[in-house]
């Protein structure tokens, strides 16, 4: 065995063995990527699902309860379809990019809470304090993510639960001040919500744009860092999740019955986490679809009026529950046809694994120079050899023979 020298001055290789010069154009991570590009056909076929079971719901809803899709009912559901949409807009803002934000729930009910407060005081006076905080909040969290470098759902959990507390401190219901009503904007907020939602999913379907957000997700040990440029997209990422849950959380309140209840907050970040997962976006980041999370949204919301004509009471956890459940077979299912095909070729020659004897360091283990019979004997080789003839022996002349006494 031996050690290649010229090994530590090659190009470094990615772990499929192909130089990441010519992957940078292929992988969606030339660092540790697979060959090709991510399928989004898997995608596009779940969302044909997900629009079937929302044409069905809305139809079960009209063939109930017409007046639900209509007037004032209509301009109530639009502003639900956006207040559940910023959160789950917030949940797959930071889901994409590889740290889960579990505050956005408690964040929201915070935020909730504080309008029905301070509503009296007008919009503005209301909605600047709030945006600061959750801003202030979002960073918080993001610097505590990607300097430490810890899972962005165990620092959103301990963020989550230092909301709580403030959230304990009600002790009952608050009515909602002021005279803001939302249902005057429905259709602009639920338009705004669909732009942001189809154009965020067109743009994370480019490929240098979803390897830009999801670059915090892990490739190898968790724990190692993945870069500066990973750590900027996924602060920026936590910081806006914040915002948008606060701004859920606003309409929330709004568009209620006049009071918010206080609470935990976390069956919002089960449904909203659980209606982003329904909608397509991995578990693990990075992947997703274009038009799921406006037609998951729609489905969760249209499915929550049409149990109201049964009378029927319907849990935030329960169907939280339900969608998570739901949505952890649609990652299965997008991460298994979602990756990249096995390709045979990239660029114009074959693409080969890696070579079994390089080594971390960039060393390679060479086949030994000269073959194995080369070596030197480990006996002696006898120069001059005179051979003898046994019949020759000096003991056959010299020891006595043993049978002498019996000629006696």
């Amino acid at each position: 065995m031996a050690y290649d020298d010229a090994g530590r001055t090659a190009p470094p290789e990615t772990s499929s063995g192909v130089p990441a010069a010519v992957l940078e154009n292929v992988f969606d991570d030339p660092a540790h990527g697979e060959p090709g590009r991510d399928r989004i056909a898997v995608h596009v076929l779940w969302e044909f699902v997900l629009l079937a079971g929302l044409v069905a719901m809305a139809w079960l809803l009209w063939r109930e309860d017409a007046d639900a899709l209509r007037g004032g009912a209509l301009k109530t559901l639009l502003v639900d379809v956006a207040a559940l949409g910023l959160l789950t807009l917030a949940a797959g803002l930071s889901l994409r990019a590889g740290a889960v934000n579990l505050a956005i729930g408690p964040v929201a009910l915070a935020a909730a809470l504080h309008f029905a407060e301070q509503g009296d005081r007008g919009m503005r006076e209301a909605l600047l304090p709030a945006l600061a905080v959750a801003a202030a909040a979002g960073l918080a969290l993001a610097l505590a993510v990607v300097v430490l470098h810890v899972p962005g759902w165990a620092a959103s959990l301990a963020g989550a639960a230092g909301v709580i507390v403030y959230l304990e401190r009600r002790t009952g219901p608050v009515t909602v001040q002021g005279d803001y009503d939302p249902r005057r904007s429905a259709l602009y907020f639920f338009v705004g919500f669909a732009a942001v939602a189809v154009l965020g999913g067109l743009f994370a379907a480019m490929k240098p744009v979803r390897r830009l957000i999801g670059r915090f997700r892990p490739v190898a040990d968790p724990a190692r860092r993945r870069g500066a440029v990973a750590a900027t997209v996924t602060a920026l990422a936590l910081v806006g999740s914040t915002v948008l849950a606060m701004l859920g959380g606003v309409l929330i309140a709004a568009n209620g019955d006049g009071q918010v209840a206080p609470g935990t907050g976390l069956d919002w970040t089960v449904l909203a986490v659980g209606t982003v997962m329904l909608a397509g976006t991995s578990a693990y980041g990075r992947r997703g679809g274009i038009f799921g999370t406006l037609f998951a949204v729609c489905l969760v919301v249209v499915f929550l009026a049409w149990t109201v004509p049964y009378g029927w009471t319907v849990s935030r956890w329960a169907l939280g529950a339900a969608v998570l459940g739901v949505g952890l077979l649609v990652t299965r299912l997008v991460e298994t046809f979602g990756r990249p095909r096995p390709a045979a070729t990239v660029g114009t020659g074959p693409v080969r694994p890696a070579r079994d004897g390089a080594l971390s360091g960039g060393w390679t283990m060479t086949p030994p120079p000269e073959p194995a019979d080369a070596w030197p004997s480990v006996l002696p080789v006898r120069q001059h050899d005179t051979p003898v003839e046994a019949w020759e022996a000096p003991r056959w002349d010299n020891e006595p023979r043993r049978w002498d006494a019996d000629d006696r």
